[in-house]
């Protein structure tokens, strides 16, 4: 891969500063991919491992735009220490984080101090301005996935003048926990219920995929939800990362859908509930118990720690029920921020 370039930066943190280091001595340095549609990756090695949604190739099957791409390289020992990506629309001079994915933002390794943030920041608000953009919306993944960087880059955002756009509760269960004892009442008798009338939970082959996006669709469609993302990227994401997503079902006795959902391994932490989905006519026996039941069994047999259920916003706020729905599975609370700033340098 070809030597991206080093932008200059009026300051460099001691790298010793992150742990202790041979010699004591070097720093960070901040290296940034040229905008394209499919970005450059990390020079050096990362001392973390990467969500699948700052991978490179993942961003390329975002949305249109080009993308650039932001490193911070430690010069002691050899690794990249925090990795950013920012998809930029030069026509309304604004950059976000995520392009199109279900969160973006900065990856750092836990315990990188605020001197070494505010480096980073400060570098990627420089590198944007000098492309025309003038302001900058990063969407974070919820607290659960690393509490210490997520706070970390919390703070830092704070401190540099950026505003929470949007706070929403975001709900996942801990997969060391077991799932049927910590359910509601009224949920252990809905589980109990589906195994009395013969449901039963299935991982599907991908194959069938067409045919589950059409089910989670209409099921959305009658809710009066958003519609899924379209086939094609998709399939995209299933033919491009086939370690990474899965379908589950639960099934009737006849074999018809009773719920379905995409699940995603987000890293090797976190697997990630996308698109549950079950259609009315079903809501007497409240299939997606079952199905949260069998994402919970297969976190725990693939050493999974959390199953993120996301957020439950509609456009005029929290939904309240969904929320209610997620707390009698027995998930718990985190926040999840969206920020945005002007950036006037």
């Amino acid at each position: 891969m070809p030597a991206l370039p080093v932008l200059p930066v009026s300051a460099v943190v001691p790298a010793a500063l992150a742990a202790p280091a041979p010699g004591g001595a070097g720093g960070w340095a901040v290296r940034v991919a040229p905008a394209a549609a499919v970005p450059g990756g990390p020079r050096l090695p990362l001392a973390f491992g990467p969500w699948l949604f700052g991978q490179p190739a993942h961003q390329a099957l975002q949305a249109a735009g080009p993308v650039l791409g932001f490193f911070l390289e430690n010069e002691v020992r050899g690794t990249t220490d925090a990795v950013f990506y920012a998809r930029l629309d030069a026509a309304a001079g604004a950059a976000s984080s995520p392009g199109q994915a279900p969160f973006g933002g900065v990856q750092a390794v836990p315990g990188l101090p605020a001197a070494a943030w505010q480096l980073f920041l400060a570098a990627i608000e420089t590198t944007l301005v000098g492309h025309g953009i003038r302001h900058l919306r990063l969407r974070p993944p919820a607290f659960c996935y690393h509490p210490g960087p997520a706070a970390a880059q919390a703070e830092t955002l704070r401190r540099r003048g950026y505003r929470v756009s949007l706070a929403e509760q975001n709900y996942a269960l801990d997969l060391a926990r077991p799932y049927a004892p910590h359910l509601h009442s009224s949920e252990q008798r809905r589980l109990a219920k589906c195994y009395r009338h013969g449901l039963r939970f299935e991982q599907e082959p991908p194959l069938l995929l067409p045919l589950a996006h059409a089910f989670v669709a209409a099921c959305r469609a009658e809710r009066g939800q958003a519609p899924p993302l379209p086939l094609a990227r998709l399939a995209a994401l299933f033919q491009q990362f086939p370690r990474e997503h899965f379908l589950f079902s639960v099934r009737q006795p006849d074999g018809a859908w009773a719920a379905l959902t995409v699940a995603i391994r987000v890293d090797d932490r976190v697997l990630y509930n996308f698109y549950p989905a079950s259609p009315l006519r079903c809501n007497g026996l409240s299939p997606v118990v079952m199905l949260t039941e069998g994402l919970h069994h297969f976190g725990q047999a693939n050493g999974f720690a959390v199953l993120d259920l996301g957020t439950s916003t509609l456009a005029d706020g929290p939904n309240a029920s969904l929320l209610r729905f997620k707390r009698h599975l027995g998930a718990s609370a985190g926040l999840r921020l969206t920020w945005e700033r002007e950036i006037l340098l």
